[in-house]
């Protein structure tokens, strides 16, 4: 019996004895040797001499971030038998002022991907159309949601309650895995993206691994910038705040107020909240320090909500919960990077004036599902990536009809000195108060319903000339005729930049460009 516990001492001092002279080997090699391997995974020393340790598990893709889009696509993947990793840099529940108004068509992406009853237990509201405010006259404008079920419309939520309900529903998937973690960099290898670096919540580093990383850290993205061109405009900046013991002038619907300078948006958030978003133009706001915001809220925009509301909306600046976030728009303009892929807002932003980005986000999730679906083996990653340039084609319709409706209707709404552009302004009111098709056509454009390129340049040139018949009616003065002639070039100035950045091929013709027949490759279908 001794000599069998003096046997097992001289093998235990042998493989102690071993693993020390391998790990003094390991510290002879180059940056970044492997030195041991423990636990499933491979233990590295970083460049500033920290261990890092690389997951050998089977992850098939990773998502860096679980917002709207990391949370739905995690959902997505998973539920059609991919294995997932999703690391995100926080998990307590968001609280931001914006992703608060889904739109109709997106609330029908949610549907096809299995995700409606997200909506559900939050307290979120139906939202049926828009009430526009210019001037001390209004007009309502409803969704043309006669085809569909009664379900269908547009919600309006606690943009934080909604993101936890999707993540507790991808992380119900045994082949998801959702980890707090902070995404440090790509793990690049002779151009392709292998993985990523992380810190765990507890500050480990590891290295993980998957045939696909796909991006989606939302808007202030530290990832874009090596798989896109991000040119990231800000115009303006929202300043929220949340109106309590009131009720909307028109029920289950947002309010925009065509303000001076710019717009005011309400819209409900709970069955006893009402979030108020007032558009202030620039770079720099007043200060939230010294009492300037406050003043600027009570008066230069109080002035202008509506009377129902006004109370309400001293009392919430009163109440000091005053937030501001910048909105950001940025045209994608993706470099198609072997085993890698953006979405979201770190891949595509407008202006949050028409509440389109998660119906972007949520188009794109089901177009990428539908890519994916036929591949069982991602390994190929220069394949992939070839195949996957179809989705930045196939996208472009529907994404860019949301995004240049937006960046066209903030400068069309946005108050200006200039006779033509106030004369635009006034016609965009008067031609969208015709109602039928004159209303309909473009709040289906707004609600991501019909969101059809060519509808929205007609509608839009409508609108202009619409406003040259007004001006040119009864008699057509020479002033009246150049300000009509202008109002026609604003309105070129305004669409076609938007059109351009956006790209007028992929967006009108998408049928021309050759990735958009790109079919899966046969070595990724076994």
């Amino acid at each position: 019996m001794d000599s069998q516990y003096i046997l097992g001492g001289i093998i235990a001092s042998s493989l102690v004895l071993v693993l020390v002279l391998c790990g003094s080997i390991s510290k002879k090699k180059a940056t970044g040797s492997i030195h041991a391997e423990s636990n499933g995974c491979i233990i590295r020393t970083s460049e500033n001499g920290r261990c890092s340790q690389t997951v050998s598990g089977s992850t098939d893709i990773i998502i860096v971030g679980a917002g709207v889009a990391g949370a739905a696509l995690a959902y997505t993947l998973g539920k059609d038998g991919k294995r997932v990793h999703v690391i995100e840099r926080d998990l307590n529940e968001p609280d931001r002022i914006v992703g608060e108004l889904l739109q109709p068509g997106g609330y029908l992406k949610l549907i096809e991907l299995g995700l409606e009853d997200c909506v559900d237990e939050i307290d979120a509201q139906q939202v049926f159309g828009y009430a526009l405010y210019k001037d001390g006259k209004n007009t309502k404008l409803s969704y043309p949601l006669e085809k569909f079920n009664s379900d269908v419309s547009g919600r309006s939520f606690h943009n934080g309650r909604f993101i936890q309900r999707m993540r507790d529903k991808a992380s119900s998937l045994p082949n998801v895995k959702l980890e707090q973690g902070t995404v440090t960099s790509l793990l690049e290898e002779n151009g392709t993206i292998k993985g990523v670096h992380y810190k765990t919540k507890s500050g480990q580093e590891l290295i993980e691994k998957a045939p696909l990383t796909i991006v989606c850290d939302g808007c202030f993205s530290n990832l874009r910038r090596s798989l896109c061109n991000p040119k990231v405009d800000v115009p303006s900046h929202f300043v929220g705040l949340v109106l309590e013991n009131c009720n909307l002038p028109f029920a289950n619907h947002g309010h925009v107020i065509l303000g001076d300078p710019s717009p005011i948006l309400f819209y409900p958030i709970s069955s006893t909240e009402i979030r108020c978003l007032v558009d202030v133009p620039g770079q720099k706001l007043p200060s939230l320090g010294n009492g300037d915001m406050a003043r600027y809220l009570k008066t230069v925009v109080a002035p202008q909500v509506p009377r129902e509301l006004r109370t309400s909306f001293i009392a919430a600046v009163d109440k000091g919960n005053i937030r501001s976030m910048p909105n950001r728009s940025m045209p994608a303009s993706p470099y198609p990077t072997p085993g890698a892929l953006l979405m979201g807002d770190a891949f595509n932003m407008r202006h949050p004036l028409t509440g389109g980005g998660m119906t972007v986000a949520l188009s794109d999730i089901v177009l990428l599902r539908d890519l994916l679906r036929p591949l069982h083996d991602l390994r190929d990653a220069s394949a992939l990536c070839k195949y996957l340039e179809s989705f930045y084609t196939l996208r472009k319709p529907v994404a860019s009809t949301i995004n240049t409706l937006a960046g066209a209707l903030y400068k069309v709404f946005c108050a200006s000195p200039d006779p033509a552009s106030k004369e635009m302004r006034q016609a965009c009111f008067d031609y969208l108060s015709l109602g039928g098709v004159f209303s309909d056509g473009p709040i289906a454009l707004l609600s991501g319903l019909n969101p059809r390129p060519l509808s929205l340049v007609l509608h839009f040139f409508a609108v202009a000339i619409y406003g040259v018949g007004r001006l040119l009616i009864p008699f057509p003065s020479p002033k009246r005729m150049w300000i009509g002639a202008r109002l026609i070039s604003g309105a070129s100035a305004i669409i076609f930049p938007i059109i351009k950045a956006e790209g007028v091929r992929q967006m009108f013709f998408p049928v021309t460009v050759p990735a958009y027949y790109r079919r899966p490759p046969s070595n990724l279908h076994n």
